[in-house]
């Protein structure tokens, strides 16, 4: 059975980048721990660390390990903040992320059955999609929203779910949308000011299809990376842009703003990618449930 104190004394040696400053850092003499590390080698039967100037490098070897030691030791320390936590105040932490190109708005509406949930505490970090995955995989997202599933890659053991796919309809301000501009959609977008999600978007890449499809140049004044900016901007009067049906639910967001025309062929998809490692949060269950109703 691997011992974990020399796991721990080899994940301080590879951090430090040496004997020397791990011995000065745990205040320990540099032989107890240089045999503890001896120790960790000779039970895993591979060679872990080599000279490197005055200190030490990892082989390849040692990178696997100190790679997963990485991932045991911010376990245990996200273990200590739980447990600290339980004792003083019974608070659910939930940590979502939202990858760039998704609806923000969307996204509000797929979270709503869990928003009410007694002393919860929600975590939302806005990223690109690789980095998300990357603190999914080291725990530290529960789960994470995004318009594609994750890369096929059975290193991760990474699972995605598709929970939403809506219609995208454009919306604008009422002073530019007249019956004659309902009435001309979609061939109006040339003409009308037309607010889009930026390049990285899934949605624009399905977007840039569609034009193409209906010949259309749109007459493009802004670009936004965040969807729920897009929707103030248009409501404020600066152009039309496109939703998805989901989003468009958020009242609050659309008020001042009118349907322009329904775009039946262009959906927005949101998946749900969850680490198959570890015991799945109840609330990230309660969300996916939601979606199947």
């Amino acid at each position: 059975m691997l011992n974990y104190r020399h796991l721990y004394y080899f994940w301080a040696v590879a951090k430090e980048g040496g004997f020397a400053r791990a011995a000065e850092r745990l205040d320990m003499a540099i032989q107890t721990i240089s045999s503890q590390v001896r120790e960790l080698e000779k039970s895993l039967g591979h060679q872990l660390l080599k000279p490197a100037g005055r200190g030490v490098a990892l082989t390849t070897s040692g990178e696997v390990a100190f790679a997963k030691a990485e991932e045991i030791f911010q376990i245990g320390q996200t273990l200590e903040q739980a447990v600290s936590e339980a004792g003083s105040k019974r608070i659910i932490k939930l940590a979502i992320g939202l990858s760039d190109g998704i609806s923000k708005l969307a996204a509000h509406a797929l979270l709503a059955p869990i928003l009410q949930t007694p002393d919860l505490r929600l975590l939302c970090h806005e990223g690109e999609i690789e980095q998300l995955l990357g603190e999914l995989t080291q725990h530290n997202l529960d789960l994470v929203l995004a318009g594609q599933g994750a890369p096929v890659n059975p290193n991760l053991r990474l699972s995605s779910e598709r929970i939403a796919s809506n219609a995208v309809d454009w919306h604008g301000p009422e002073h530019l949308l007249g019956p004659e501009e309902v009435e001309n959609f979609p061939q109006v977008l040339e003409r009308l000011p037309v607010l889009l999600p930026t390049g990285h978007s899934v949605l624009r890449s399905t977007l840039e299809r569609w034009f193409q499809e209906q010949k259309l140049r749109p007459n493009v004044i802004g670009e936004f990376e965040d969807s729920a900016l897009m929707t103030v901007f248009a409501a404020r009067g600066l152009g039309v842009f496109p939703i998805s049906r989901l989003g468009a639910n958020d009242v609050g967001m659309m008020h001042g703003l009118r349907l322009l025309g329904r775009c039946e062929t262009v959906h927005e998809e949101i998946y749900a990618i969850r680490n198959r490692r570890g015991l799945q949060h109840p609330l990230v269950q309660q969300i996916l449930a939601a979606t199947k109703v």
